[in-house]
C-alpha cells in the first residue's frame, strides 16, 4: 500500500519531466531529419534514418569551433566579473552597518525593475564615444562591477550566516577580508552555484547584447552565428536545431554538474 502511495506521487512528477524534456528531444530528432521530414505532416517524431551529416554540414558552414571559443571567452570573463565583484558587494550590505544602507540597498534592487531596453541606448553612447563598440570590452568589463541580481542573492544568503562564526574569528584576530574568504565563501557555496548557473546562462545565450557590440563576424558568438545561419539558409532547419543541441550541451552538463549544489 505504501508503495502505491509512492508511485502515485512519483507519477505526476516523471509526467512533469517529460514534458519539459519533449522540446529538447524534439529539437534534437529535428536535428537529425532531411529538409522533407521537418515540414513533414503528421509530424515524424523520430527519422528512419538519422541525417548525422547534419552535424557535419554545420561545422562545415560555419565557423563553429571560432564561435564556440568567442563565446566561452565572453562567459567566462563575465562570470568571473559578476561573481567576483558582486559577492564583495552582497558582503558589504550583510556585514558592515553604515548610514544609507537600507536605501542603498533599496535603490539597488529598484534597478531590477528596469527593462534593458532604457539603458542600452545610452550604454552603447558611452561605449562608441570611448572607443569600444566592435571589441568585446562592452561585453566583459561591465561585469566586474557587479549585478543586482547576484548581490541581492548572495546577500539574502550571507545574512542567514550565524553573526557568532565572525565573532569568534574577530577574537583570532582575523580581519573583515578573512572572515569573507573563510567564512562566508565556504558556507555559501549554494548561492554561488546558483548565481553562477543563472548568469552563465544568461551570458551563454545572450544574443542582443553581442549582436548590438560586435560588428566582425571574427569575433561573433555562437547565437549570432546560428542567427547568420537562418538568415542565410531559410530551409537549414536541421543544420539549425544541430547548433541549438550543441550549443545547450555545456548548461546541461554544467546542471547536472552542479546540481545537488543548486538544489540546496
Amino acid at each position: 500500500m505504501k508503495k502505491r502511495r509512492v508511485g502515485w506521487v512519483y507519477l505526476p512528477v516523471i509526467a512533469g519531466a517529460l514534458f519539459f524534456l519533449l522540446p529538447l528531444f524534439w529539437m534534437f530528432s529535428t536535428s537529425l531529419k532531411s529538409y522533407d521530414e521537418v515540414f513533414a505532416f503528421p509530424p515524424i517524431w523520430w527519422p528512419p534514418h538519422p541525417h548525422w551529416s547534419n552535424y557535419r554540414e554545420l561545422l562545415t558552414e560555419l565557423p563553429f569551433l571560432r564561435y564556440t571559443l568567442n563565446t566561452a571567452f565572453v562567459t567566462s570573463i563575465t562570470l568571473l566579473g559578476y561573481t567576483v565583484s558582486s559577492s564583495i558587494v552582497a558582503f558589504g550590505f550583510s556585514y558592515f552597518k553604515f548610514p544609507g544602507k537600507k536605501t542603498l540597498f533599496t535603490i539597488l534592487l529598484i534597478t531590477l525593475m528596469l527593462p534593458p531596453q532604457v539603458t542600452m541606448i545610452p550604454q552603447y553612447v558611452l561605449f562608441n564615444k570611448i572607443g569600444w563598440v566592435g571589441t568585446f570590452l562592452p561585453l566583459i568589463i561591465p561585469p566586474f562591477f557587479g549585478g543586482a541580481f547576484a548581490i541581492f542573492l548572495l546577500k539574502q544568503f550571507f545574512d542567514t550566516v550565524p553573526k557568532e562564526f565572525s565573532d569568534a574569528a574577530k577574537m583570532d584576530g582575523a580581519n573583515e577580508w578573512t572572515i569573507f574568504t573563510k567564512i562566508y565563501i565556504p558556507l555559501s557555496k549554494p548561492a554561488f552555484a546558483t548565481a553562477a548557473l543563472f548568469i552563465f546562462i544568461w551570458t551563454w545565450t545572450d544574443f542582443l547584447n553581442p549582436l548590438i557590440y560586435l560588428n566582425d563576424d571574427r569575433m561573433y558568438t555562437l547565437s549570432i552565428g546560428l542567427q547568420q545561419l537562418s538568415t542565410a539558409r531559410t530551409t537549414a532547419w536541421p543544420q539549425l536545431m544541430a547548433g541549438s543541441i550543441l550549443m545547450t550541451l555545456p548548461v546541461l552538463i554544467l546542471f547536472l554538474i552542479a546540481q545537488k549544489t543548486f538544489i540546496k
